[in-house]
């Protein structure tokens, strides 16, 4: 049963000290950054890069696919393949065939692949043999329903939480092993849903209520819809209808502003720009991290990278503001709990640990 609640917040920031990057260098070299050191890891040009937290994936020039944990490279296959990952699993199909890599090790999934999703815990894979729709977790694969008709995948998926709904249009909620039933939507014009980690919010159009699923209930946050939502790690940021920005967490509601100008959330990270200036949350306090308002930034984590006043590059971890460069036109990622920022020389600048590393 759902509950009404109206309480004060929290916001858990969660850090790893090492960060993981690897970028191409002005030889066109392949080389990484990892434990404060930077390394080559290749010798010629490669392609799809892909940067997770705690891996890398890539091609090289003779396109086999390879894996980069920040210890070792580790070759997947001599073929071309297709591949989706997230921080820490990488799937890849060849054909129908579906595979795996999760804690240093590959795994076989079938060779009736369909469609999949990769997540930081699950993977959620369509089995075209028995029409099945099937999530991975913790390397036990489970069945979460067989389709009778055209086959399609989840509605919204987070880093360990899936929404779907079945033939009969009955929506459920997979987290953790288990399977939680919402309801029968047979109207999906107001339906909007957002999937983050540990916590789905959707505006229910059957109470017409925003509703939060956290720790195995779904509770009513609001008795009306929230206008605008999105989804982190174990908390809701949302826009109520009298147009305040609201925080949700774990029964625990609180004001984030009512004259907001932008916001937004990923990961540990919410922040919102109010009275021309920049505001994020800190052990629970609302803080004040600039005395300007960014126009584009990126999140990951407890990473917010951000271009500055002047063009450069600065970054607040866990609140915490350093700035980068100053210099224009530079590209920015961030990976783990680091920013690295490639110049227009193809040099980088890596923040790891409030250090800055160069190569």
């Amino acid at each position: 049963m759902k509950k009404m609640l109206l309480l004060s917040c929290l916001l858990p920031f969660f850090g790893n000290t090492q960060a993981l990057f690897a970028y191409m260098d002005f030889n066109n070299f392949c080389r990484a950054f990892y434990n404060n050191n930077f390394v080559q890891i290749d010798h010629l040009e490669v392609s799809n890069l892909t940067l997770g937290d705690n891996v890398i994936a890539y091609m090289n020039a003779q396109k086999d696919f390879k894996i980069y944990d920040g210890k070792q490279i580790k070759l997947i296959t001599n073929q071309f393949v297709n591949f989706k990952m997230s921080d820490n699993i990488i799937a890849w199909n060849l054909g129908e065939f579906l595979y795996y890599w999760e804690n240093g090790k590959p795994h076989n999934v079938t060779s009736f692949a369909g469609d999949y999703l990769v997540g930081d815990s699950l993977i959620v894979f369509q089995d075209t043999r028995f029409n099945t729709l099937n999530a991975i977790y913790k390397g036990n694969t489970i069945q979460l329903m067989q389709q009778t008709d055209e086959m399609y995948m989840p509605d919204a998926m987070g880093d360990n939480i899936v929404m779907f709904r079945d033939n009969g249009g009955n929506y459920k909620v997979f987290w953790r092993g288990e399977q939680y039933e919402i309801g029968v939507w047979n109207f999906t014009q107001d339906l909007k849903y957002v999937a983050g980690t540990d916590v789905l919010a959707f505006n229910d159009p059957e109470t017409r209520t925003f509703t939060v699923f956290q720790d195995g209930e779904f509770l009513d946050v609001e008795d009306m819809y929230a206008t605008k939502m999105k989804a982190g790690r174990g908390f809701v940021v949302y826009e109520d209808i009298q147009g305040n920005l609201m925080y949700y967490s774990k029964g625990q509601k609180k004001q984030l502003s009512s004259f907001y100008q932008s916001w937004d959330v990923k990961d540990d990270v919410v922040v919102w720009v109010e009275a021309n200036s920049t505001f994020t949350l800190k052990n629970e306090e609302i803080i004040q991290i600039l005395n300007y308002q960014i126009k584009e930034w990126r999140i990951k984590n407890d990473v917010l990278a951000f271009k500055t006043l002047v063009g450069g590059i600065g970054a607040s971890v866990n609140g915490n503001v350093k700035e980068i460069t100053n210099m224009m036109n530079c590209e920015y990622v961030i990976n783990g709990h680091g920013v690295m920022v490639t110049l227009p020389n193809k040099s980088v600048m890596i923040l790891n640990q409030g250090k800055i590393y160069q190569d």
